[in-house]
This record gives structure tokens, sequence and C-alpha cells, in this order.
């Protein structure tokens, strides 16, 4: 079976067969998780790093008054956190939104890994920067998009994170959120997302079957949205 986390990093840097091997075996520690399982709780302490072989997990934060706003999807081949063991406590928590299988890889063995690979290295760094600059998209998509661009933009950015590991089959790829999830996502009701969705149906720019995403005119979406995936750092540029 292919593995989801060495095929993500083989697409940032060649690897050789030992490093393949080695990321491998660092996998070996594989847990079945359910849907809506808190792998790790804003205020618990740092623990392995999170691995997501299957399925889909997300970051989020709390509000007081018990709102959540997710900051970021976690797809497969995404990993957690490399760093946050340097902070004495969890900031945010990471949560599954399907279930999922996900490697806990510890931190001493991801350690040995930098240390000792300079090649991983190079390609664990490239992730973290990526991940950073989906986290200025969301940031600019927050304060300075409208509703149906907000939408518009993470349609666009799922289905390009999808296809860039192989996900997208037929046009289309699986969208495995709820109107809730995607609201939380993007600071709006699950009423408004409802009402974007259609409008955005309607105008023939996409399709949201069952649990599956589909682009049926992405240059209309992607003007829509003003996306351009510049930010994904991957060697295509257009949203399908």
């Amino acid at each position: 079976m292919s593995n989801a986390f060495v095929d993500k990093i083989r697409s940032y840097v060649p690897l050789q067969a030992d490093d393949a091997e080695v990321l491998e075996a660092a996998c070996a520690n594989v847990r079945a998780i359910p849907a809506r399982y808190d792998l790790i709780r804003e205020g618990d302490k740092p623990g392995p790093v999170f691995v997501m072989l299957d399925g889909w997990a997300c970051r989020y934060k709390l509000l007081p008054e018990g709102g959540r706003q997710i900051v970021a999807f976690l797809m497969p081949g995404d990993f957690c956190d490399m760093h946050v063991a340097v902070l004495d406590e969890m900031d945010h928590s990471i949560a599954t939104l399907t279930p999922a299988r996900v490697a806990m890889i510890p931190r001493e063995e991801m350690e040995r890994l930098i240390e000792a690979r300079p090649k991983l290295t190079h390609a664990f760094w490239r992730t973290q920067l990526v991940d950073e600059s989906v986290l200025r998209a969301w940031i600019v998509s927050m304060g300075r998009r409208s509703a149906i661009e907000r939408v518009a933009h993470l349609m666009c950015e799922l289905f390009a994170r999808a296809r860039n590991i192989g996900l997208v089959e037929n046009d289309r790829c699986d969208l495995p959120l709820t109107q809730i999830v995607i609201a939380d996502a993007l600071g709006l009701t699950p009423v408004h997302v409802n009402r974007v969705l259609r409008k955005l149906r309607e105008a023939g720019a996409m399709d949201d079957e069952t649990g599956k995403l589909v682009i049926t005119n992405p240059a209309q979406l992607a003007f829509v949205a003003g996306f351009d995936d510049n930010y994904l750092h991957r060697r295509s540029r257009r949203v399908a």
C-alpha cells in the first residue's frame, strides 16, 4: 500500500530508496481513529508528530462562548507540528473530521530524522513553509474577501491540494466537509454557506454532490475567488 506521507515528501525532493524506507519505518505506529476525535487538545503537553495517512482532520481553536474556528484542514500526507515540542503546551487542538489512519512518530525519532537526513529536513521545512502560505491565504480571505469569494477560494484550494496528492479522479474529489465545518473555517454561518454554495452551483462554477467536489467551470470559479495557487508552491498553477 502506498504511504501518503512518503508520496508527499517525494513530491518535494527526490528520495533514495533508503530515505523512503526510513520514512516508512517511522510511520510504523499507525492507529485507526474515528471521525470527530481529538488527537490532541489545546492546553495538552505536545506529544508525537501526527501523520495523516488516510482521512481528513483539522486544526481548531475554541472561543470562550463555545464557538469553533477551524484554522487548517489536514489531508493524507500532511503532518502536524514538527517543532511544537519547544512549547510547554498546545495552543490549538487537532481533530479528525473523517475516520482516519494516523501514524504517530515520537519526537525523538523525528529529531533523529532531521539530524541524520538533510534531504528529508529540506522537504520537512518546505512542507511547513507551504502550511504557513496556506494560513496567510486564509487570513486574507477572512480579512478581505466577500462570503462568495471565501467559499470559492476554499473550494479551489481544496481541489488543488487534492489534485496534488492524486485524490482527483474523473475531475472530482472527496469533500467530506459539512456546511457547519465550512462555516467554522470561513467565519460564516451554515445558512450563509448553504446560500453561497447554491449560488455557485446555479452559476455552473462547481457542484458539491454528496461528499464530492466537482469544479465544473474552473476558470469561472477561479475568477470569482481571485484564486492563484502559487502559494501552494507546486508545479501546476491551474484549478483543474
